[in-house]
C-alpha cells in the first residue's frame, strides 16, 4: 500500500464517531471567518452547531440560555460580531457597542451557567490603543485612548476578553481563551459600500476603475498607514490546529501575519492582479484610521504556528471570488 493511501486510510480510521466527536458551536459561522472555518476538511471530525438567528439570537439572554439547556455544546467558538468599515462605525457607535457588549454578556453567562469548559473568544486588533508607532504587545492593552473611529466596537470586544479572563480567574479549570488576530481579508469577505473593509473595498476600487476606464483610484488617507492583513483561511487553521489543544494556549495572545505593508502597498498588489495599469489619488482629508497596526505575534512563533498564505496569492484568491460573486 503506496504510503499517500494509508495516510488516507489512517485518517479515515483515526477519525472520531458521530457518538465520540467533540459538539462545537460557532457564533458567527456565516460571517467570513466562520464560512472559511467550516469550509475547513477538519469540521468532519466534530459535531458543528451553527444556528441562525431565528433559532438563537445571541443579543437575547433568554434565548442564549435556552439554546445551550437544549443543545449542550461541548465547546464554543466565538467570532459573532455586529461588524463594519470606518463609515459604518463612525455613523453607528451605539449599536456597534451596545449590540456587541449584549452578545459577548449573553454568550459568556450561558456558557459557564451550562458548565461549558472550552470556550475561544476571538477579539479584534482594534482592542489596542490609537496611534502606537511600535509593534502591538499585549501590555499594551488598556493602556492610553482608542481609536476614536471604532471605539464602540472596541469596547465590546474588551468586555469580551475580560470575561474570559475573570471567568476563568475565578474557576481555573475553564479553558476560556481569547485571541486578537490582526486584519482580515479573504473568500467571502463583504463587498458593499457600506460595510467593506480596507481590501474588499479597494478591489472593488479597482475593478471598477479598470472597467470604466479612469486613470486613477481614490485612497483615502495619504497611503502610508500600514496595516497588517492576514487571509482568514489562515486564521481558520489556526483555530481548529488549536482548539484540541487549548490549554496549551495562552490566556489571551496574539495571531497574525508578523510583517505589514502600507495602503499603498495593498492597493499595488491588488492592481497587479486585475491588471489595472492606472494611477492613485490621495484624499488626506478623509478618515485613514491609525497610522500603523502590526501586532507582536512572539508567542505565536513559539508555538511553532505560522499563516501559509503570500499576499499576493491571497489578493488573486479574494478577487477570484469577488468576480464569481459578482456574476453568480
Amino acid at each position: 500500500m503506496s504510503g499517500l493511501i494509508w495516510s488516507a486510510c489512517a485518517r479515515s480510521l483515526a477519525r472520531p464517531s458521530a457518538a465520540d466527536r467533540m459538539k462545537v458551536l460557532v457564533t458567527g459561522a456565516s460571517g467570513m471567518v466562520g464560512r472559511n472555518l467550516l469550509s475547513d476538511p477538519r469540521t468532519a471530525d466534530y459535531e458543528i452547531l451553527a444556528p441562525r438567528r431565528s433559532e438563537l439570537s445571541l443579543t437575547d439572554a433568554a434565548s442564549c440560555d435556552a439554546w445551550f439547556a437544549q443543545h449542550r455544546p461541548d465547546a464554543v467558538i466565538h467570532l459573532a460580531a455586529v461588524v463594519g468599515g470606518i463609515q459604518a462605525n463612525i455613523n453607528e457607535p451605539v449599536r456597534f457597542l451596545v449590540e456587541n457588549t449584549q452578545i459577548a454578556l449573553n454568550l459568556f453567562g450561558a456558557a459557564r451557567a451550562n458548565g461549558i469548559q472550552t470556550f475561544l473568544n476571538v477579539g479584534s486588533s482594534c482592542m489596542y490603543p490609537r496611534n502606537i508607532d511600535d509593534v502591538l504587545s499585549l501590555p499594551m492593552l488598556l493602556s492610553a485612548p482608542l481609536e476614536p473611529t471604532n471605539e464602540g466596537y472596541a469596547l465590546a470586544k474588551i468586555v469580551s476578553w475580560k470575561l474570559a479572563e475573570y471567568m476563568r480567574r475565578e474557576n481555573p479549570s475553564l479553558q476560556y481563551k481569547t485571541i486578537v488576530p490582526c486584519n482580515l481579508y479573504g473568500l467571502y469577505d463583504h463587498f458593499d459600500a457600506v460595510r467593506s473593509h480596507m481590501v474588499p473595498a479597494a478591489i472593488m476600487k479597482v475593478v471598477a476603475a479598470a472597467e470604466e476606464g479612469r486613470d486613477t483610484v481614490e485612497i483615502w488617507g495619504d497611503g502610508t498607514a500600514r496595516r497588517e492583513f492576514m487571509f482568514a483561511r489562515d486564521l481558520a487553521d489556526f483555530i481548529w490546529t488549536w482548539l484540541p489543544r487549548i490549554e496549551d494556549l495562552p490566556d489571551l495572545m496574539n495571531v497574525g501575519v508578523g510583517r505589514d505593508h502600507s495602503v499603498t502597498e495593498y492597493y499595488e498588489a491588488i492592481t497587479a492582479a486585475v491588471g489595472y495599469s492606472g494611477g492613485f489619488a490621495y484624499d488626506p482629508s478623509k478618515p485613514a484610521g491609525m497610522k500603523r497596526k502590526l501586532l507582536d505575534v512572539t508567542q505565536q512563533t513559539e508555538l511553532g504556528w505560522q499563516p501559509k498564505t503570500r499576499l499576493a496569492d491571497g489578493i488573486r484568491d479574494t478577487l477570484k471570488y469577488y468576480q464569481a460573486v459578482r456574476t453568480a
